[in-house]
């Protein structure tokens, strides 16, 4: 059968990675390989320029450019968090871009709502008889991606957590006397992976964290006033980790339960999120002084402190996805498959899109202790062998990292206007 000539489009969506630039250099290098994809277009602001016929030319960017995805941070050919939902017209509006750009192949590097998105516009394709090939690129640092072993993203963000955990977990030693308890809110909302890695950064009883919470384990405030005078008595100071999603048998969020909390000395509402709500009950119920790190993006953008081990497999991802679409396959994820621990050895494999779209993939319970409040040595196993290794990074004459940036040499529009 011979080989769909055609375009392809690249695109990236969500929450930015460390990582997500070496995968679309894995699909823009390798895109660059075959013949029979003539043009590479990105999707300026994800899934959203394409809709809105954003699109700039891969091909004008220099190699050195392409390479240099590899140690820049960030989604740089552009996210969004545009939801398409279930309106057909918005497919049809990608489908009818790409007929106009003769765009037979799209790579969408994603993580769940990317892989629904990229399902249903490949099923209408079918409907509609338009050859075209889907393939996802999975990406998130929330590691809940189902049908692959870990995800491109959550080594390096575990690996820059772990390392913040055991350098402000220093400082937390040195000034116990006055900073007594000190809590790093780490992201997850429906998901504890990131919080659990902290754990790794434990190598002994003195080591932070002492404490750890994750939303797979239903959060108490008595059990966790009662947690933290427990360590306090024993190391006389506390390091804790919370996922930003902590919540009860219910599931409701325990930043909706403040209730006491809920209000300063003068009865004013305080806002803000679980660390906010802990530090105030650590001060106010145990009487102890108190601070709180939350270190938001830089969390996920981390380029400086980021995997080689995570690196490596993000592109190898991307470089997949392309060659898996030359022989024929579409509806797919790319995934990644844990042959074995010891040697850690990792290869692809893939899953279709309607198998990843919109699942999750929640962190283990036995990879808490019993009391759910720290690692076990199955979390050790599984994610210690991500974090392994650096990105070297090209510093500039001033000093600091030197990042890409692309010219985005714009494609001529063909179609009208669409409102998005």
């Amino acid at each position: 059968m011979a080989t769909l000539q055609g375009n392809a489009v690249v695109a990236q969506s969500g929450g930015p990675t460390t990582v997500i630039n070496a995968s679309a250099c894995g699909v823009i290098q390798e895109t660059l390989r075959h013949d029979a994809i003539r043009e590479v277009f990105g999707a300026n602001n994800g899934i959203l320029g394409i809709v809105q016929e954003d699109l700039f030319d891969l091909r004008a960017e220099s190699a050195d450019t392409i390479e240099g995805l590899k140690r820049t941070p960030s989604a740089a050919i552009g996210s969004c968090r545009y939801k398409l939902g279930d309106d057909r017209g918005k497919y049809q509006r990608i489908l009818e871009v790409f007929r106009a750009h003769d765009v037979r192949y799209f790579f969408y590097i994603g993580g769940n709502d990317s892989m629904d998105t990229a399902d249903k516009l490949n099923k209408l394709a079918a409907d509609e008889r338009y050859e075209l090939h889907v393939i996802g690129v999975p990406k998130t640092i929330d590691n809940d991606l189902v049908a692959t072993d870990h995800c491109p993203g959550y080594g390096s963000v575990a690996k820059f957590l772990a390392t913040s955990v055991m350098e402000a977990g220093r400082d937390n030693e040195a000034m116990y006397t006055f900073d007594t308890v000190t809590i790093l809110e780490a992201m997850g909302r429906n998901t504890g992976w990131i919080a659990a890695a902290c754990g790794l950064a434990r190598r002994d009883e003195n080591d932070a964290p002492h404490l750890i919470y994750v939303p797979e384990v239903p959060f108490h405030l008595d059990r966790f006033v009662e947690d933290v005078r427990g360590v306090l008595r024993r190391l006389g100071r506390a390091f804790i980790v919370a996922s930003e999603g902590l919540a009860d048998e219910a599931g409701t969020y325990v930043t909706a339960q403040a209730g006491r909390f809920a209000t300063d000395a003068f009865g004013h509402t305080q806002l803000g999120g679980v660390a906010d709500l802990l530090q105030r009950v650590v001060e106010q119920e145990i009487g102890v002084k108190c601070r709180y790190n939350k270190l938001g993006t830089n969390q996920r953008n981390a380029m400086h402190f980021a995997s080689r081990t995570d690196s490596d497999e993000a592109y190898l991802c991307g470089r997949e996805a392309v060659r898996r679409a030359m022989a024929g396959a579409t509806g797919f994820m790319v995934t990644l498959l844990r042959e074995s621990d010891a040697p850690y050895c990792c290869s692809t494999g893939s899953a279709p899109l309607a198998e990843v779209a919109n699942g999750v993939k929640k962190l283990p319970r036995d990879f808490m202790d019993a009391p759910g409040t720290h690692i076990t040595d199955a979390l050790r196993r599984y994610a210690g062998p991500l974090l392994r290794g650096e990105v070297p990074i090209r510093i500039a004459a001033d000093g600091l990292p030197d990042f890409i940036r692309f010219r985005r040499r714009p494609v001529p529009k063909k179609l009208p206007a669409f409102e998005a």
